[in-house]
């Protein structure tokens, strides 16, 4: 308690001399450097023998010094853009807030900044005091300050194995405490995606967040509607696929940022099947991040948005429309709410598209059907959210188990299945249908079944 003391009067003592950081050793701090991309040390020394400062910044020295192998490195210089490309033959510099340099090594990408300056007065900013651009470059120690958090605000030399704490942030990394530096309303209103950050960061790493820097989330929470919906839904990718992503969906709905990101989520989380849907697609995702595995993300959000999808599915069918017309209009619906908060990228909504599509396929189990569904390229995707359904009371576990066995049966086998004669599903194709001018007329069971199989092969 005493050293821990100690260490908090040291740290207010450096805040108030900024420019004097608290130099740590490597037996301080504990960083193994074979967690280190060679890479990321190969532009570290390059920059530093050219004669310019270089270090290994953020959160990549936040994951070290918790002895987590770091997914990416940025560096922070003092080198400008122009002059960071001019050394490595593979550098593009981009960004229109602030510019940095992409510097790639085959398929690894380091990000480079330049030191930035104090936050000018007069850097532009909307209504709300979100700054739109701020190209100020400064000192080291003014760099610091402008970081979000004291955990993100350390600089590792990889040349000496010292690492540069300006801001008690060593302190904050052993108590697991999350605290925003500067006065947190105001950093907030500076870039109101810090509000997704602390949570996100505090979910992944299972550290608490700091009270002073706690208390303004919900009341500040609206100033997300202001950031452009592209920021947000990276923002939101980096949640997802942070493989902690359950905990980072109940952290937004604790501190009240979810409305409007996902609307209705809390509608979902709140029904039995939709809850237990949710939670199971992305258990997997965080289970499969943690194996190193490739996780997409129109599954990610096909998942989170599906329970919607079904309602109005459901809806536009008992209004008389036809299961496969039906649930494009209801994707159309969910699609274009979504379209105002999340700018999703049509890849991802064709993936998302895709994959809702497959699902009232999956239980036409006669003929050719089965046949072209194993030909189609979303298949594992299709037949894991199938298997979601299943797996969460949606659909009985029998059309999934039924799949699993024909996608591994040989051509006998198939055909074998193909003759089990499944009970009839119910497709939920209306008795009943409004033909133009007014009139309606009854199916026979025979011609609803030609009809949506014909349907199907659309």
């Amino acid at each position: 308690m005493i050293k821990k003391f100690i260490r908090r009067i040291l740290g207010v003592a450096n805040k108030n001399n900024a420019n004097e950081p608290v130099v740590l050793g490597p037996k301080e701090h504990g960083i193994d450097p074979r967690l280190i991309s060679p890479n990321a040390v190969r532009v570290t020394q390059t920059l530093q023998e050219a004669g310019y400062k270089a270090f290994l910044v953020g959160g990549a020295v936040r994951d070290l010094l918790l002895g987590i192998k770091p997914k990416d490195f940025d560096v922070a210089t003092n080198a400008t853009p122009e002059e960071v490309k001019r050394l490595f033959r593979r550098a593009f510099i981009i960004g229109r807030r602030f510019q940095i340099v992409h510097v790639m090594f085959g398929p690894e990408l380091i990000e480079v900044t330049t030191f930035r300056g104090a936050s000018s007065e007069a850097a532009p900013k909307d209504e709300h005091g979100r700054v739109l651009r701020d190209n100020t470059f400064g000192e080291q120690h003014e760099d610091a300050v402008r970081r979000d958090f004291t955990v993100n605000a350390m600089y590792y030399d990889p040349a000496t194995q010292s690492v540069l704490d300006y801001h008690d942030g060593m302190a904050d990394i052993r108590s697991k405490t999350l605290r925003i530096i500067g006065v947190p309303e105001a950093r907030y209103r500076e870039d109101p995606v810090r509000l997704l950050r602390v949570v996100r960061f505090a979910a992944k790493l299972n550290f608490s967040i700091a009270p002073e820097t706690q208390a303004p989330i919900a009341v500040m929470a609206p100033l997300i509607n202001n950031v452009p919906a592209a920021r947000v839904f990276d923002e939101m990718l980096k949640l997802l696929m942070s493989g902690h992503a359950m905990a980072c969906l109940q952290q937004l709905r604790k501190e009240g940022l979810h409305h409007g990101l996902l609307p209705l989520l809390d509608v979902v989380m709140e029904q039995p099947l939709g809850e237990k849907f949710v939670r199971l697609a992305l258990s997997n995702t965080d289970a499969r991040i943690k194996q190193g595995k490739a996780v997409s993300p129109g599954f990610l959000f096909a998942s989170l948005l599906w329970h919607q999808v079904l309602e109005k599915w459901n809806a536009y069918k008992a209004a008389g429309e036809y299961p496969i017309p039906a649930l494009h209009l209801a994707a159309d619906d969910v699609l274009d709410v979504q379209a105002d908060k999340l700018a999703l990228q049509r890849r991802i909504t064709s993936d998302m598209r895709d994959i809702w599509a497959m699902q009232p396929r999956f239980e036409r189990r006669v003929g050719k059907t089965p046949y072209k569904m194993l030909e189609h390229q979303r298949l594992r995707a299709g037949y894991d959210f199938l298997q979601l359904r299943c797996e969460s009371g949606e659909l009985e576990s029998e059309i999934g188990d039924w799949w699993d066995a024909f996608i591994k049966a040989d051509g006998p086998g198939r055909e074998a299945l193909l003759a089990q004669k499944p009970k009839p599903e119910g497709d939920g194709a209306p008795k009943k249908r409004r033909r133009r001018g007014g009139r309606s007329r009854t199916k026979t069971a025979a011609s609803d079944s030609a009809t949506s199989a014909d349907e199907a092969t659309e």
